[in-house]
């Protein structure tokens, strides 16, 4: 795994041992970026389940002002921390170090401008990441929220969180799913 793009480009990413975190492949995350490009100059990145933390890093090294990470696993957050300082990118990092649903009320932007969304496969956190941060004041209409999840994961209930889905984009077993706050008529 490496970063594909910007001033960390082509430096590689140390991953967790284990097959608690699943990183992203290079191919998934450069089509990814190039969807969030217009969001990344000068944002507020927030990359929840973080894992390695390529995705935050990717968005630093291609312009992001500050990336939250949020991970709870200690052998992911040392990975996080190995990469921030590898790719010289710590400065402009914050790692949470807590259960992404405890984390969310810790972060105190004005507003974000992208949440990156990566949760392990088919146990719900989708729904309940989404349902709190409905609820967070640094979520507005102009946050992009972006969910990694499996191809066949369902998400009719986002209109009831107060979320539109924009764009949706599936590769062979996974998806992206864009998101947006719902306009209040």
């Amino acid at each position: 795994m490496r970063v594909i793009a910007g001033k960390a480009r082509s430096l590689k990413l140390k991953t967790p041992e284990g097959l608690e975190t699943r990183p992203t492949t290079d191919r998934i995350k450069e089509t990814l970026f190039n969807m969030l490009q217009p969001w990344l100059p000068d944002s507020i990145f927030i990359d929840l389940f973080s894992g390695s933390g390529g995705i935050g890093i990717e968005a630093l090294s291609r312009g992001a002002r500050h990336a939250y990470f949020v991970e709870n696993n200690k052998n992911a957050i040392a990975c996080i921390q190995e990469n921030l300082q590898f790719t010289k990118t710590m400065d402009d990092a914050t790692i949470l170090k807590q259960d992404v649903l405890s984390a969310l009320s810790g972060i105190h932007e004005k507003e974000a401008d992208v949440i990156f969304i990566d949760p392990p496969y088919e146990q719900g956190y989708e729904q309940q990441t989404l349902a709190h941060l409905a609820g967070q004041p640094y979520v507005t209409e102009n946050t992009l929220l972006v969910v990694e999840a499996l191809k066949e994961t369902d998400f009719s209930y986002v209109e009831k969180l107060g979320f539109t889905i924009t764009k949706e984009k599936c590769y062979k077993s996974n998806k992206h799913v864009f998101l947006k706050k719902a306009e209040v008529l």
